[in-house]
Formats: structure tokens, sequence, C-alpha cells
């Protein structure tokens, strides 16, 4: 079985940032998957999942009401390891093409005053919410992506070396 693309970069040496995780072509179309990473995977705390929650709520929000960005969005989701994000657009835009797009979506937490779609009509767990630790997060991220905006190490995955055996087979350990 063919390993997926988020599962071959080296977590050990991913930083924070905006990382191409695929492209495909659907119907003639390129659909872009980036990793929006906001911790380091295995080295820094997770994202809270209560503050992850929030944080998907907000900033969907945000992005598909964003007016030249909201037709090329079509997903924004955690990461079941809680260190980042998923966001899925049309098209195949170069990450440092959208760090402005994602640097005004976690700086809008800050203006949140409440989350949108937090009732039990309209959220699979409405109780599971953490705006305060949102804000913290998102602030820590948005001072991240403004402090390393010209370092390319947070558009560029670190790539694993795997073992290749002879009849072309990689080898992993785990």
């Amino acid at each position: 079985m063919d390993l997926i693309p988020s599962f071959s970069v080296d977590h050990r040496e991913i930083v924070p940032g905006i990382f191409i995780s695929r492209q495909d072509e659907v119907g003639g179309s390129v659909i872009t998957t980036y990793d929006i990473r906001v911790t380091k995977p295995n080295r820094e705390p997770f994202v809270d999942v209560a503050a992850m929650h929030t944080l998907e709520h907000i900033i969907a929000t945000f992005l598909r009401n964003d007016p030249d960005w909201k037709d090329e969005v079509i997903y924004w989701g955690p990461m079941g390891c809680l260190t980042g994000f998923y966001l899925i657009l049309k098209g195949g835009r170069a990450p440092k093409e959208i760090h402005d797009l994602l640097l005004r979506a976690f700086k809008s937490v800050a203006d949140a005053d409440s989350v949108p779609g937090t009732n039990e009509e309209n959220c699979g767990n409405y109780l599971m919410h953490n705006l305060w630790l949102a804000k913290m997060h998102a602030e820590k991220f948005a001072k991240y992506l403004e402090e390393n905006a010209n370092n390319d190490a947070i558009f560029e995955y670190p790539k694993s070396d795997r073992l290749v055996t002879d009849d072309g087979r990689q080898f992993f350990d785990s």
C-alpha cells in the first residue's frame, strides 16, 4: 500500500508553516491541499481540542466569507494530531501566495466575541469550544507567520529519507 503524502514528511524536522501536502487534478482543474502546521509536531504542545474546534469554526467562516478567496475555498479542517489544519483550495498557488490570507485569518480570531455555528442545531459538539485558548493559539501563530514571512523553511516540507529496497519498495520502520 502506498504511503499517503502527509506521512512521507519527516515530522521530526517539520516546523510550523504553510506547505503543499498534495495537488490533484480533478475534472481538468488543480485542487491543492495545504498543510497549515500551527505547532512543531512532537515537540510543542498540541492545540487543545476545544481550541482547535473553535479555530476551525472561526477560520472556516472567515475563509468562506473573504471576498477575494471564498470561491477558491473547498475545505478547512483540523488535523487528527492537533498540530494544524488542512486547507483545500481550487488552483495551484504556492504556499507564499496564501501567506497573507492565513495571516489575516488567524489575526481575525482576536476580534471574535463569539464562535459562529455553536448551537445544537449547527454543530455536532457545540459545547466543546474554548475561545480564550483559540485566541492564544491564533495570536502565537499569526506572530510566527509575520516574523517568518521571508523564511523559506516555513513554505517547504522537509522530506524523509527512506531506505529503498533493491526492487524499488520503500522501507518504513513504523
